[in-house]
């Protein structure tokens, strides 16, 4: 297969290139920014349907794999804006790539899809836009790709590894509180996780059967006490990990939305809603046999302790 990735440059993007091309596939990246390792620099998220059709010609594929902070505060109202940032630039590239007569496609979600079809009492959709614009995202980008072009969704739980110097975004903070003095405590509940790896092979394999399924996808499920106890083993500093009081979670997030809200602005998870989320284990049945211990691993190696 030949087979476009756009967001190649990234973690999960790299990592997809990596299999697809062990595998005997050819691949070609798409990024914002030219880099080393780049075919074509393009602001996919701006590009017209006309724009993109010239990327994809030839191409039997596409993958889909950029994303954007949900937890960043932006002035009020957010939803036009994750929209066009998470769900317009979908629908332009397989709109385009139905045109072009593409066969096969992924999208990189979030697992909070699946945890929105799991527990629609949770009302996950309209309490959170980014959980709403991926939930338009799966939708719109298969209605525009049409029945001839099926659209694999992986739903992705915390991604562990590294791509070069291409970190998870979260591995920054974690690893400064894992090695500071700061007390470390978390609340109850957990949460899915899978490499990079992982994911890339699972979207391979998507592509190679042509699937257009929702696919959640998890090496292991930690709770956040575990997951934080490992972070801190991996960085040298084993360190025991309180419990917070679940009352005290969800007054803190409950002020903090308050506070976000008199500054007229809102995040894509809404702070005031998070706790139903915190203090829940967002576990998925494991899917692919793997430890994740390598991958926690890398993730922190050489990480700067300063």
């Amino acid at each position: 297969m030949r087979i476009l990735v756009v967001g190649g440059s990234g973690l999960i993007g790299s990592h997809v290139v990596d299999v697809l091309r062990e595998r005997g596939h050819a691949a070609t990246t798409v990024a914002r920014t030219a880099r080393p390792g780049v075919d074509h620099a393009v602001d996919v998220g701006s590009a017209s349907t006309d724009d993109l059709r010239p990327l994809l010609a030839g191409h039997d594929g596409v993958v889909y794999a950029t994303r954007t902070d949900e937890q960043r505060p932006l002035p009020k109202p957010i939803y036009p804006v994750f929209r066009r940032d998470n769900v317009e630039p979908v629908v332009r590239l397989f709109t385009a790539a139905r045109q072009e007569g593409l066969t096969r496609g992924v999208i990189m979600g979030s697992y909070y899809t699946y945890f929105d079809r799991l527990h629609p009492q949770l009302r996950l959709t309209a309490r959170h836009t980014y959980i709403r614009c991926r939930v338009e995202q799966a939708r719109e980008g298969r209605a525009a790709a049409g029945p001839d072009l099926p659209v694999a969704v992986l739903e992705l739980p915390f991604v562990f590894g590294r791509a070069g110097d291409r970190l998870p975004n979260w591995a920054g903070p974690l690893d400064r509180w894992a090695r500071s003095r700061t007390p470390l405590a978390v609340p109850a509940g957990g949460t899915a996780a899978a490499s990079a790896r992982s994911v890339a092979e699972v979207a391979a394999n998507a592509l190679e059967q042509a699937r257009g399924a929702d696919i959640p996808i998890a090496d292991e499920n930690l709770t956040w006490n575990d997951m934080i106890a490992r972070i801190a083993e991996a960085v040298g500093r084993r360190r025991r990990v309180a419990r917070l009081p679940a009352g005290a979670v969800r007054a803190s997030l409950r002020l903090g939305g308050a506070l976000q809200a008199l500054s007229r602005k809102e995040s894509g998870v809404n702070p005031t809603h998070l706790a139903d989320l915190l203090l829940a284990d967002l576990f998925i049945e494991p899917t692919t046999g793997r430890s994740l211990e390598p991958a926690l691993r890398e993730t922190f190696a050489d990480a700067p302790t300063t």
